[in-house]
């Protein structure tokens, strides 16, 4: 089972207050579900490919309204061969839509009322039943983070934008060029916070625990990547700094070296892989600083450039 799986079967199983269960099934509906109006009768089916869902959609139908839907599964034949539920409202239907405020919206395709998305709580919801009907994350084991709300139109979608951004969530939004729009996160903390806000605690704990682990995991290996460049860096410079004190050898002696320059040119060869600053601790009597083993070294690659270039 996928990690978006397990946050929405942890979805289905909360328990909400009843005036929040209006706003999480008026998202599942006003997303999921297909409105018809045949001789001034109000039909709306609801489709999704979810068991766990359906049983959600149907659950909270009787619950909150004391309507029996009908509810039917049907088998794709093309592609994964899912199974289909179809929750269907007949006679109540109307009803059932006004009282969760999304008649008109639905009929129209229009904005949901602000008595839904400027109130904390049922936006909450909201989202909650938005990313049930048609949202995905991806798993923060992977290589990029991303979660999304797919939505059919544009009133759909704004809803869902301004309530993301209600909640500071930062959210980015495109139209798909297969049709529809998508509201989407691309920040780790704000995933996680979106996880938090619909009520997808344990999701957002295991989501947490990877995340930390994995950033922890860069953090280590960005930090030995980068010592390893310093000790590149340090034992490329030693190899050079020992090329020209050979060839100053060989070509004048280090005898003709000032004593200081010497006593390093000596050292260099002694410790081939010591860095400056060890150098440094390593000179007889009182210790040089760093900047003065590199003025001294500075003085024999001098030298011998002099020496290459006559």
């Amino acid at each position: 089972m996928s990690y978006a799986s397990d946050v929405k079967k942890e979805l289905t199983m909360l328990e909400v207050h009843p005036e929040h269960a209006k706003a999480e099934l008026a998202a599942l509906i006003r997303l999921n579900g297909d409105l018809k109006n045949i001789n001034n009768h109000i039909f709306v089916t609801i489709q999704t490919e979810n068991a766990a869902i359906a049983r959600r959609i149907y659950s909270l139908i009787k619950k909150l309204f004391d309507v029996r839907a009908e509810i039917s599964v049907r088998r794709r034949m093309k592609l994964n061969k899912n199974n289909v539920y179809f929750i269907r409202l007949n006679q109540e239907a109307k009803h059932v839509l006004m009282e969760l405020e999304i008649f008109e919206a639905m009929l129209h395709e229009i904005n949901v009322p602000d008595s839904i998305k400027k109130n904390e709580q049922k936006a909450r919801s909201y989202l909650r039943g938005a990313f049930l009907a048609r949202g995905s994350v991806n798993s923060p084991e992977t290589n990029s983070y991303h979660l999304e709300i797919h939505s059919g139109n544009e009133a759909i979608n704004q809803d869902n934008l301004e309530m993301m951004e209600m909640f500071e969530l930062n959210p980015k939004t495109h139209e798909r060029r297969n049709g529809g729009y998508m509201t989407y996160l691309k920040e780790a903390e704000k995933i996680a916070d979106f996880l938090g806000i619909i009520g997808a605690n344990n999701s957002l704990f295991h989501f947490e625990d990877i995340r930390i682990v994995r950033d922890m995991r860069n953090s280590v290996n960005r930090l030995v990547n980068c010592e390893q460049a310093n000790l590149n860096k340090t034992v490329d410079a030693a190899s050079k700094q020992i090329d020209a004190i050979l060839l100053v050898d060989n070509e004048v002696g280090l005898e003709t070296l000032p004593e200081k320059t010497q006593e390093i040119a000596k050292l260099r060869l002694e410790y081939p892989e010591a860095s400056l600053k060890e150098l440094g601790e390593l000179v007889p009597g009182e210790p040089i600083s760093k900047s003065a083993v590199n003025h001294r070294m500075r003085k024999i690659t001098k030298i011998a450039e002099e020496i290459g270039v006559s």
